[in-house]
């Protein structure tokens, strides 16, 4: 008979920055009941994904075994924590439990999706907790770069594993709650079996530093400009709004947010209790009648997203607000990794305009909402737990977090997406591995990422696409000659003639030599017209394009 065991499997997020999603079971092997912590997304970008609109984690493994989820916890608001929660509800209907800044977001995403946003469930704080089935899981505050992350304890007979979320030891965050010590010795006194944390910083030397330490360089550099003066930064960092909205407001400037996403995060902040005396802010429509010395606009679009509100005012206009000769914009953010290029794109062009651009090279305006190295190994020696499963981070930051445990003589192990752990024991083992993958919102439907789809979208990107058509009568004959519909490949080849010309001329010329059984048979034609076509650009441009053959056949 077997045992009952304590297994981890991440979904996404391990091995990776984005796209969260781990599982938790207990019980015996196979039958374990399951607790899902965070459902999120990451972005697309144009080089591997064009067109797409969001990128998931694939849950098969979770479908398959829906009747064994207890329940799903949200560690925070970011969108690679959240943001696919009301994509896959309705593949896994399990209860949705989070604190109340994080519920109010995620109700409002249900609803979005005509969900029912009864199944999301306000938790309190650490020490009030959740039993579920065989877990009691607890919400233990962490400070991060939004209101109200917490880190999950999770209680089985196995013993407790800490799943830390998205954390940084800041002991004055400005909004929302300090890291709090003594609650977390408390909560490991008694010992703690293990600890799956986050890895993102852990290359960075320095301790971290804190939120509190940016209003005074920010209000002095806003108290400083002349101008129309706009900021950007994550809109969920409600602190670093906050901070920005107090330096405008002493600056004498009425503060204007832009973009949805800012005023629905500031919004659910008030609703919730976290913000209590942000400053007054004034719309779009109401800032057309204020003078521009007197404007501070906080702004979505830190990543240089290209719909966002940065992005429109870099181009031209944004609610019929316009940057000008002799404005200040502050980039109050970190550019993360892959992003660089649309960022410093939009930096150029609102210096083409003669916008006096600032950003956080100095350290001066920004700080992280991870912990660094040092902050990591100090949380080590607060839980000092049995095992440290490292996790969201690239590969790179899981080797390095695992070495830096084993080093102090704690069980270790990197783990990945789909590594399926027992943690039962002393130390760390693989159990199993799991299929794992990505599923993209494409529009509004949802393809997987080895449907095909996008590398076919790929591919005409990189190579242009010729639809090849021809008419057969009904004694299989052509009648008349093949045309061609050329896209995104130049009209001209090397022949100094048109492209279009020289492929229809090659196609007739086939088609008048093709004998009555290759013109009966609609595959061999196809297959036919498609190498001659691809042979002729290759020759002519230098490519081979994509080809699609329609063969109309007269009955």
């Amino acid at each position: 008979m077997s045992t009952e065991r304590l297994i981890y499997l991440p979904l996404g997020g391990a091995g990776e920055i984005g796209m969260n999603a781990y599982v938790y079971g207990y019980g015996k092997p196979g039958k374990e009941r399951l607790i899902v912590v965070d459902l999120g997304v990451t972005f697309p970008d144009m080089d591997t994904t064009p067109g797409v609109d969001l990128i998931m984690p694939d849950i098969t493994w979770l479908r398959e075994r829906k009747d064994q989820i207890e329940g799903v916890f949200i560690t925070h608001a970011h969108e690679d924590h959240i943001g696919a929660v009301s994509h896959l509800y309705g593949e896994l209907e399990a209860p949705i439990y989070a604190r109340a800044f994080t519920a109010n977001l995620c109700r409002r995403k249900m609803e979005e999706r005509g969900h029912p946003v009864d199944a999301v469930t306000t938790v309190s704080a650490w020490p009030e907790v959740t039993k579920l089935g065989p877990f009691t899981i607890g919400v233990a505050p962490m400070s991060h770069s939004i209101p109200e992350s917490g880190a999950l304890v999770i209680d089985t007979a196995a013993g407790r594993v800490v799943h830390t979320g998205d954390f940084k030891l800041d002991p004055n965050p400005l909004v929302g709650e300090p890291f709090d010590p003594d609650m977390w010795a408390e909560i490991a006194k008694d010992g703690v079996h293990a600890l799956v944390c986050d890895s993102t910083n852990v290359f960075s030397p320095n301790p971290g530093r804190s939120e509190s330490e940016l209003p005074d360089e920010i209000t002095k550099l806003v108290a400083g400009c002349s101008g129309l003066v706009a900021a950007t930064t994550f809109a969920s960092n409600v602190a670093r709004v906050k901070t920005l909205a107090d330096a405008g407001e002493r600056a004498g400037r009425s503060v204007v947010l832009l973009g949805r996403a800012m005023n629905r995060m500031i919004e659910a902040a008030k609703e919730t209790g976290v913000l209590t005396d942000f400053p007054r802010t004034y719309s779009a429509e109401e800032a057309g009648d204020i003078p521009r010395d007197n404007l501070m606009l906080i702004t979505t679009g830190s990543q240089g997203e290209r719909r966002a509100a940065t992005a429109q005012l870099a181009r031209g206009k944004y609610r019929g607000l316009e940057l000008k000769d002799g404005d200040t914009f502050l980039f109050s953010s970190k550019t993360i990794p892959g992003n660089e290029r649309g960022v410093i794109y939009i930096m150029n062009q609102l210096s083409e305009k003669g916008v006096d651009v600032v950003d956080d090279r100095g350290g001066l305006y920004h700080v992280s909402g991870h912990a660094n190295g040092p902050d990591l190994e100090r949380l080590h020696d607060i839980i000092k737990p049995k095992m440290m499963i490292p996790m969201h981070g690239e590969h790179r930051h899981l080797r390095q977090h695992a070495k830096l445990a084993t080093a102090k003589g704690m069980a270790s192990a990197v783990v990945v997406n789909g590594m399926l752990m027992d943690l039962t024991g002393d130390a760390p083992k693989v159990a199993d591995y799991v299929e794992t993958g990505r599923q993209y919102l494409d529009g509004s439907v949802r393809i997987g990422a080895l449907d095909g789809i996008i590398r076919d979208r790929i591919r005409m990107a990189l190579n242009g696409h010729i639809v090849v058509t021809v008419i057969l009568d009904e004694d299989d004959e052509p009648l008349g000659e093949p045309w061609c519909d050329v896209r995104g490949l130049p009209e001209l080849g090397k022949s100094n003639a048109a492209l279009v010309d020289i492929l229809e001329e090659d196609l007739n010329q086939f088609l008048m030599r093709a004998g009555a059984k290759t013109l009966r048979d609609d595959d061999k034609l196809e297959d036919n017209l498609r190498r001659i076509t691809r042979q002729t650009t290759r020759d002519e441009i230098g490519k081979k394009p994509e080809v699609s053959v329609i063969v109309s056949r007269m009955r």
